[in-house]
């Protein structure tokens, strides 16, 4: 089996973890910053990456103990390179760039978003292993800094078909959350909340930009709820007089008018090539109203969906790993000067 070492910091979680052969996860190590943030409302870029700094060295050593792993055992080190926080991403890659020097072994750098697509491809038992999907496929990543459609020729021949033109689903959700006063991170509580509501009781902006766009926006949502709770110009007011009710119909419609671009994008790209399976990843994933949106639209046109566990749908190395494994077996390796880059 081959062993790769994968390393995770391109925003607000340090991760590292080992896996072997592309899909079987030996060890995932996750140590989330939440509580770093949540009284700013959201990441602060110098605080996160400084968190890295001082998590990093003991979560590869977790990884590398709980894989039952020696640095002998390892064949390579990946690490997300891109995109992300340049001050965290630079902590993740000159970390790799010293494991990979000093062991003598490949390094491989990862676009984070690439990475989301393979959740769905692990496992963390043998007797649980996914079946590989075929392509060319479809994938989608929804998550708190991306929205994008992908087509993928193979695990390493992957191009963009579209993505957000402002503001990730993700973000949309967050910024929601706390516009309802549900707190940072607010996604997972806002789909709670929906889930008592009337997704109809508000007439939110559906963004489809054109008849042939396979784009994405969420800042003019944004702005409507805003003015739906707030009032707007010499009109404000707080949501203190909203009941429980109306606070709930309000994030059940918030959802709709999300989630209705992407299964609107999914078919349109659906429509345009034969694909043999979809793939979705990132943070959104985990919302249970967004994954029966999708597995909607790919059952129209009988296409197999292959979306991660829970555990592999928030930022994580083991997606890392598990692409890596794909680009070591395709020579796709990287020299020591690989950058951090902060946008692609």
């Amino acid at each position: 089996m081959k062993n790769i070492l994968a390393i995770e910091t391109t925003c607000d979680e340090t991760a590292a973890a080992v896996t072997a052969d592309g899909w079987l996860v030996k060890s995932n190590i996750i140590s989330s910053q939440v509580q770093l943030h949540r009284r700013y409302g959201g990441v602060v870029p110098e605080i996160a990456s400084r968190a890295h700094i001082e998590w990093l060295n003991r979560l590869v050593d977790d990884a590398l103990d709980k894989a039952r792993c020696t640095t002998a055992d390892l064949d390579a080190i990946a690490v997300a390179h891109c995109p992300g926080l340049v001050g965290c991403l630079i902590v993740g890659v000159a970390a790799a760039k010293a494991v990979a020097f000093a062991l003598g072994k490949p390094l491989i750098g990862i676009n984070h978003v690439h990475g989301h697509l393979y959740g769905g491809v692990l496992a963390d038992a043998p007797e649980s292993r996914p079946q590989e999907p075929k392509f060319p496929a479809l994938g989608l990543v929804v998550s708190g800094g991306h929205t994008s459609l992908f087509h993928l020729e193979s695990f390493v021949d992957i191009r963009r078909l579209g993505a957000t033109i402002d503001d990730a689903l993700g973000e949309a959700y967050d910024k929601t959350a706390a516009l309802l006063g549900l707190g940072y991170p607010g996604g997972a509580a806002l789909e709670k909340l929906a889930r008592g509501g009337n997704p109809l009781a508000v007439d939110f902006p559906v963004s489809l930009l054109g008849s042939d766009s396979l784009d994405f926006s969420y800042s003019g949502l944004k702005t409507a709820v805003r003015y739906h709770l707030f009032g707007s110009g010499r009109e404000q007011r707080t949501i203190d007089h909203l009941s429980q009710q109306q606070l709930a119909d309000v994030a059940a419609s918030f959802q709709r008018a999300a989630l209705r671009p992407i299964g609107v994008k999914l078919r349109r790209a659906l429509q345009r090539h034969d694909y043999r399976a979809l793939l979705v990843g990132g943070g959104v994933a985990a919302n249970h109203a967004l994954r029966k949106t999708v597995s909607d639209a790919a059952a129209e046109f009988q296409v197999p969906v292959w979306i991660p566990a829970m555990p592999f749908c928030t930022d994580n190395a083991a997606m890392l790993g598990g692409l890596a494994f794909h680009r070591l077996q395709a020579g796709m390796t990287d020299a020591l000067n690989l950058s951090a880059i902060a946008t692609v």
